[in-house]
């Protein structure tokens, strides 16, 4: 058994925040319906790349999740969620604040099927305040959240991080509320309702930005891929391209200098003697490194930095990492069957968990491919089934 097992989850959400959200409960044992719009489904569906005419990003993000197709802007459609709000524990959405209660299912509405229901909104800016109305794309949050300021090279064009990062921090966000509030539950049979932002969610990320801020009034700036407090702790030029190294420590810096580049005097140069002067000094740091890395390839500093216990790496494309062996062997890539279709990909479980790991169940749903056995198993008849398709409710 594993921990979710025996939870119902309500997943009307759409894109990634939500759904990111719902296919870790769903990893865990949740039982996830999914409930897509009628008649086009999750708009994810209509994203590239596709293979064999569905979307591959909509089956990275949906599995373990039943699917049913509803039509949420009739009456006959809202009555069957409302039956099913009745069963759950979880309902989680991602509209625009103010959309769900147009559409009859905010938390006001269904609590009185539920009144135990956990409730959780996902939004770009929250359900209250003078941005609420905004949209709230992943890039906009990251202009919002002011982490887009501090991304990229020191001069350069502005710089988004190279994955969703608000999008997947609002998901990871949602999630731990939602266990949280269940904790919450078993002790008390309480519900509550969660209201998670995109931009809250990774300015609360910000920690060490804020502690800069709040304590000398330091307004971060984009340093590429330098540390803010710590050098060197960055990317450095070698022969053949990139590596990454850090000298945290005055004993590592020592070694970096005598081992590794074999220049023990600049461990004492004024310039670069202390931690202060080391960041005083970046630019110039930076320079005389390279000067003695660019003689060889990355392969040879790599091994070298090892040797000395120097923390170093090469940056991986992200096709070289999928290959890696590491990669592998935490079993990050899984290959499984899809219905009609074949062999195909995904991710794996982030956390190896000894007990009750996460599992891989199901495939994402076709579109509607529960709706029946969801209704079912609601006490619908096949006539009232029938019914409901013949008026475009399911």
């Amino acid at each position: 058994m594993q921990p979710l097992t025996g939870v119902r989850v309500i997943d009307v959400t759409h894109v990634l925040a939500g759904p990111y959200c719902t296919m870790i409960l769903g990893d865990m044992g949740a039982e996830v319906i999914k409930v897509e719009p009628y008649p086009d489904g999750d708009m994810i569906r209509s994203m590239p790349p596709y293979y064999h005419g569905i979307s591959y990003g909509f089956t990275m993000i949906n599995r373990n999740k039943f699917g049913m197709r509803l039509n949420l802007h009739a009456d006959a459609g809202r009555e069957i969620l409302y039956k099913l709000v009745e069963t759950a524990d979880v309902f989680v959405e991602n509209f625009r604040p103010g959309v769900a209660a147009k559409m009859g299912i905010d938390y006001d509405t269904l609590k009185k099927y539920n009144p135990n229901l956990i409730y959780c909104s996902i939004s770009g800016y929250g359900q209250n305040g003078p941005s609420a109305q905004k949209g709230g794309l992943d890039i906009i949050a990251q202009g919002a959240s002011g982490i887009m300021s501090m991304t990229g090279e020191k001069g350069g064009r502005p710089a988004k991080v190279g994955v969703p990062i608000h999008d997947i921090g609002a998901g990871l966000t949602a999630l731990y509320h939602i266990l949280l509030s269940y904790i919450h539950k078993l002790k008390t049979g309480e519900g509550q309702y969660i209201d998670v932002s995109l931009v809250d969610s990774c300015l609360a990320w910000t920690v060490w930005e804020a502690a800069a801020y709040f304590g000398a009034g330091e307004v971060p700036e984009p340093t590429g891929s330098r540390h803010r407090r710590i050098a060197p702790y960055q990317g450095f030029r070698t022969q053949n391209g990139y590596i990454l190294l850090g000298a945290p420590t005055p004993r590592m810096w020592e070694r970096l200098c005598s081992q590794v580049l074999g220049k023990p005097e600049m461990a004492s140069d004024p310039r670069f003697a202390t931690e202060e002067s080391r960041l005083q000094n970046v630019d110039e740091l930076e320079k005389c490194i390279e000067e003695v890395l660019v003689q060889k390839p990355k392969e040879y500093w790599l091994e070298k930095l090892e040797e000395a216990g120097i923390p170093s790496g090469p940056i991986y494309t992200y096709d070289e990492v999928l290959r890696h062996e590491q990669t592998k062997h935490r079993e990050m890539v899984l290959e499984y069957e899809y219905p009609g279709i074949g062999p195909m990909k995904m991710l794996g479980f982030p956390a190896k968990m000894s007990k009750t790991p996460g599992r891989f169940r199901m495939p994402a749903p076709q579109l509607g491919q529960h709706t029946e056995e969801i209704l079912k198993s609601l006490q619908f008849t096949d006539e009232q089934i029938s019914e409901l398709k013949a008026k475009s409710i399911i």
